[in-house]
């Protein structure tokens, strides 16, 4: 839920949001750069109102109908400058789902583990070239953007480098 907090309460800082904006920035922008799942907003925002992380206004725009509108209240600043600060630090160790894979690869056939190796990089590259076509596609305005799919970049690039030299071994 930590994950959670840090991204409702990072789109709060912002300032107030309704609901439906608050998923659509979710759905829009930060899909393609964080790894959350989100099934739906509205348990952790009712969450965090419980906990005094944000208050929920009821707001309403000439003939459309009441919607709430969310925004940080003091603790819930102070909580995400906490979770910011302790995510920079926060450390867990990668799991990749081809290590258990490779944990009973002396089980494998290798002429089996070669080729599907060889599709992991076909599919690592496609996956590099679609991250470096979203990253073409982000506005100079958003450089914290550039940075994320740098990072996401590399880690891709490393795991191709590690699968390499892992086919090298089967030769």
């Amino acid at each position: 839920m930590i994950e959670h907090e840090l991204l409702f309460l990072g789109l709060l800082k912002e300032g107030p949001k309704h609901g439906y904006e608050i998923k659509r920035l979710i759905e829009e922008e930060l899909v393609p750069f964080i790894g959350l799942k989100i099934k739906s907003i509205y348990y952790p925002l009712k969450k965090m109102e419980k906990l005094g992380l944000i208050k929920k206004d009821v707001g309403r725009e000439g003939k459309w109908p009441e919607k709430f509108v969310y925004s940080l209240t003091p603790k819930g600043d102070k909580i995400f400058d906490h979770l910011i600060t302790e995510s920079f630090l926060s450390i867990q160790r990668p799991y990749f789902n081809i290590d258990l894979s490779l944990y009973f690869l002396q089980y494998v056939d290798q002429d089996i583990a070669k080729k599907q190796l060889r599709g992991r990089i076909i599919f690592l590259r496609r996956i590099k070239g679609e991250l470096k076509a979203i990253k073409s596609k982000i506005p100079s305005s958003k450089p914290h953007l550039h940075i994320i799919m740098e990072h996401d970049l590399d880690l891709v690039e490393a795991e191709i480098k590690s699968i390499d030299r892992l086919r090298e071994v089967l030769r």
